[in-house]
């Protein structure tokens, strides 16, 4: 319960004395508030454009964050103290840039020590810090405020303490804090991604520590209404010409996910049933867009429960929108905040609430782990449900990637916001890489693993890094994707397809493939490539996994085509592939063995022997003989198929002899 009583005023009408009782889980504390706001004018941002599919989202948002961001140091919280609830007392109002707060953090101490440092940015200003009703010293520089403890506290130690500070936020970031108009009314919110947390309040600003919980109290003019996490407890009058909005969140939560937004909201709720419960819905909308938001919030409810049905539940709170200017949307936890309700949008930051809220990158330069993923489910989703326009959305993204022939889905500059959130490389980028584990593993090895990841004990509202990622989808398969993320995502540039290919009788194509790419970073991508073979009247779609350049394939389709397409379903990053038939040129042994490294079993093909059969031999790396097969030929061809279920990991020798003809090479297990 909150208890407010209105003191004096001070010679500043906006100025006052508040003294707030709160509950604690430790005590109740008694918290003395002097309320300072100053007044302050900014000019309305620009308004948003509209889009036109998921390319782009990945262009909106990066250009958006680009335009507002400004360089700086990005954290210098310390790392001696873990915070596992925080409770905020905020005073707004949105037609005069200020803040007034109170923040109370509930904390363990995890190295023996005598003082703690947080973010906070000037030209914020901290009051006092009390703990159990005793002033801390502390001494504050422009982008932290270190608390001196008055002796030695061990390590393991749980307290907790409140910050009181007041001030005008500084506009950094992608303008963590903004106060402007909508339709002549005044209206503020919060954007703290990635850095903009501390512009606003105190905190740690990294990504090393979630809060296990939150609340939210918003003193703010009763003319409007407060929108932050999790739910809404009530809303109550304060003082004369303002009201107290209290919001309860009870799942960890990263700190530049922590929000809240301010004006004459429109409210509306509805609900959309899920597998195993009904999930409340909440809409805050400016009373102008209310018609376009009912009109289409329900879309958002379709890609909901196909999401749930995909990876489970997420939240047992509730799902929200709340309108804002910025130009994209704000997976805010809970709580998403839209420009305005287009469908691919409202997909790609509903996705963001496993990956990136539930599941938080560990650090920026995996960025890819929460705008990839978000970036991928949208087109999930709006693949599903459109799938007529599937392969000119595949063009349109991969042609965005492959506009420059370099750079990795792996953030190499994390102190560069427009990297961090490169709308090729990040979003797009990231969002292929996802399609390509889904052509690599098959769709029902891909999102087994991935439900895995998602309820990962290590990982489930904690933080992850790829090898997190790669080492639940290698549990599931079985398959090593060591190579994948090498060259994928730490690696830049793409491939560009050869493929030579003829008929080989009535039903049987040989195909050799070539490839060349984009950067020197990777000499060869190692891969499954799709070829669509076709004629008049018939069509096959095979798979061959390219390990290798002048890798042969010997392929039995059926019938004799004309035509073969690369990649027909734009599952792969490619670009300027090409195909050439072909004149077979009998009497050429050919020997083909995949994969490298062999899986069990191994394919081999062997073609245009001038002999009846041939003698497969197969050595270890110590020159020990483990395997040796006689292989019949049929008009000198055959398709064998080696077991290797009983043979170690390690380097193998093979070689094949047919009279005067000796193939050897070397493979690994």
């Amino acid at each position: 319960m909150i208890q407010l009583r209105q003191y004096s005023q001070r010679t500043h009408p906006l100025n006052a004395d508040v003294i707030i009782l709160l509950p604690c889980t430790f005590k109740a504390i008694k918290i003395f508030i002097v309320l300072k706001f100053i007044l302050f004018n900014i000019s309305s941002i620009a308004q948003h454009k509209a889009w036109k599919g998921n390319n782009d989202i990945a262009e909106m948002e990066s250009a958006a964050r680009t335009s507002y961001f400004s360089s700086g140091t990005r954290t210098a919280a310390s790392s001696n103290f873990n915070i596992h609830y925080m409770r905020c007392v905020w005073q707004v109002d949105p037609a005069i840039r200020s803040i007034a707060g109170a923040v109370t953090f509930y904390y363990t101490v995890t190295n023996n020590s005598d003082a703690i440092t947080l973010d906070l940015k000037s030209p914020l200003i901290t009051d006092s810090i009390i703990q159990r009703n005793t002033r801390l010293s502390f001494t504050q520089s422009p982008d932290i405020v270190t608390l001196n403890f008055p002796s030695n506290i061990p390590a393991g130690t749980t307290d907790s303490l409140t910050i009181f500070y007041h001030g005008v936020p500084p506009n950094t970031g992608f303008g963590s804090f903004i106060n402007t108009t909508h339709a002549g009314v005044p209206v503020m919110w919060t954007l703290s991604e990635p850095y903009g947390a501390r512009d606003w309040f105190p905190c740690k600003n990294g990504l090393d520590n979630k809060t296990d919980s939150i609340d939210i109290y918003i003193i703010h003019p009763s003319a409007y209404k407060a929108a932050s996490n999790g739910l809404l407890q009530y809303e109550q009058p304060h003082d004369a010409g303002r009201t107290i909005s209290f919001w309860k969140h009870r799942y960890p939560i990263a700190t530049y996910l922590i929000c809240f937004a301010v004006t004459n909201y429109d409210v509306f709720s509805n609900t959309v049933q899920l597998i195993n419960r009904t999930m409340p819905m909440v809409t805050y909308c400016y009373p102008e867009s209310r018609v376009i938001f009912e009109n289409n919030i329900v879309q958002v409810s379709d890609a909901l429960q196909l999401f749930d049905r995909t990876f489970g539940p997420f939240k047992n709170e509730k799902y929200g929108h709340v309108q804002f200017g910025w130009g994209g949307g704000m997976e805010h936890q809970t709580s998403t905040f839209i420009v305005t309700p287009d469908e691919s949008l409202m997909a790609h930051e509903l996705a963001h609430q496993w990956f990136g809220d539930k599941i938080t990158c560990a650090t920026w330069e995996d960025i890819w782990l929460n705008e990839g993923f978000a970036t991928h489910l949208a087109a999930y989703y709006m693949e599903k449900k459109y799938p007529a326009n599937i392969l000119a959305n595949r063009r349109s993204v991969i042609n965005n990637i492959t506009s420059q022939p370099g750079g990795s889905v792996k953030v190499n500059d994390t102190t560069s916001v427009s990297r961090i959130f490169s709308g090729r490389l990040s979003y797009n980028k990231g969002s292929y890489l996802i399609y390509m584990l889904r052509l690599k593993l098959g769709d029902s090895a891909f999102f087994r693993g991935i439900r895995n990841y998602q309820s990962d004990p290590a990982l489930t509202y904690g933080f992850a890094r790829t090898t997190d990622l790669k080492r639940n989808l290698e549990n599931v398969s079985g398959q090593s994707l060591s190579q994948f993320f090498q060259q994928w995502f730490e690696g830049e540039g793409f491939p560009s397809y050869t493929v030579q290919w003829n008929s080989f009788g009535s039903s049987r194509v040989r195909i050799k493939l070539n490839q060349t790419t984009s950067h020197p970073s990777v000499s060869f991508f190692a891969m499954p490539v799709p070829l669509l073979f076709k004629n008049a009247n018939q069509q096959k779609l095979i798979t061959v996994h390219n390990n290798s350049n002048g890798e042969i394939f010997m392929e039995n389709i059926g019938f004799i085509p004309d035509t073969v397409m690369v990649d027909p379903e734009l599952w792969l990053i490619s670009k300027n592939n090409t195909t050439t038939k072909t004149t077979a040129e009998p009497g050429i042994a050919e020997i083909s063995i995949y994969p490298n490294p062999l899986t069990d079993p191994a394919k081999i093909l062997i073609q245009d022997m001038n002999a009846n059969s041939a003698q497969l031999l197969l050595y270890n790396a110590a020159g020990q003989k483990v395997i040796q097969k006689n292989i019949p030929l049929v008009n000198g061809y055959a398709e064998y198929y080696l077991p290797l279920y009983n043979l170690a990991k390690g380097i193998y020798h093979i070689s094949i002899v047919s009279g005067s003809f000796r193939y050897a090479k070397q493979f690994i297990r």
